[in-house]
């Protein structure tokens, strides 16, 4: 493996434990040396790892460990929040995410997020996916309708809901908002796809229904998934990022090398279920 610039290239072909063959990768987001403080307490401490374009990176750790807010850092979430402070630095695609002249809105529209908890909007199934391209002044310039079908199908949710577009989103199962809120994040073509524990609050079923999906969206985009469920980590990723207490990343490798042989004692005492 070798580091050229921004972007790391890997020169063995290799499979990854989701049987997909690797290409080469190019790094989409990057952290160099990220701190993160809520007010007086560190959240993040020196995180620096390479997140792979068109593959599932899957960052796992205990409850507080910093991984939701890593996902938030990447997409400048974490403005939101008053007493957040960041040093370092969150490249995408080599340049700073936090660089003055990095307008938020637009960084989020190239970098979506589906969060824990299906957040539809009180609206019409077709105007949940419409809304961003409403929003971003893009519905003129598009067939809205194709444009609402196509992300419903790269959701895996057309053939559900094409016959009841107008009916609320809100009338939906949990499993289906959740899809819901994909294509509404999809829609706008954004190049990252961040989840948030997406399956947590679903239903088994429902749940293996967004693992496939997620399957079929690393094919267009790139995803960067925070998950407490260690056994999904292992079937959908091909990276997986762990972090432990104090907002530490102890290794970050590729799936298989993490759940079969992984570099450090704390990594095996985690995934054995010795602590955590």
């Amino acid at each position: 493996m070798a580091t050229e610039g921004d972007k790391l290239i890997t020169t063995d072909v290799q499979t990854s434990s989701t049987g997909r063959v690797e290409r080469p990768d190019e790094t989409v987001v990057a952290s160099r040396h990220l701190d993160v403080y809520y007010g007086d307490e560190q959240a993040l401490d020196d995180v620096s790892m390479e997140i792979p374009e068109h593959k599932v990176t899957a960052i796992i750790g205990p409850s507080g460990c910093g991984k939701s807010t890593f996902l938030r850092c990447v997409n400048r979430m974490n403005d939101q929040i008053d007493a957040c402070r960041i040093e370092g630095d969150l490249r995408f695609h080599g340049k700073d995410v936090y660089d003055d002249d990095v307008d938020p809105v637009a960084l989020r529209r190239k970098i979506g997020m589906v969060f824990q908890k299906p957040n539809p909007f009180p609206k019409s199934i077709y105007d949940n996916v419409a809304y961003g391209l409403r929003v971003q002044g893009k519905a003129d310039d598009v067939d809205l309708d194709d444009a609402v079908e196509e992300a419903l199908r790269g959701a895996a949710l057309w053939d559900e809901v094409k016959d009841q577009l107008d009916s609320s989103g809100l009338d939906l199962s949990g499993g289906q908002q959740q899809r819901l809120c994909i294509a509404r994040a999809i829609a706008t073509d954004p190049e990252v796809i961040l989840m948030d524990e997406p399956t947590s609050a679903l239903d088994p079923v429902a749940a293996s229904k967004i693992e496939d999906l997620i399957a079929d969206l690393v094919e267009e985009y790139t995803v960067l998934i925070v998950t407490h469920n260690m056994q999904q980590a292992a079937r959908i990723s091909d990276k997986t990022a762990v972090f432990l207490t104090g907002g530490e990343l102890v290794e970050f490798d590729n799936t298989n090398k993490i759940f079969e042989n992984p570099e450090h004692d704390r990594v095996e005492d985690y995934i054995t279920g010795k602590f955590g």
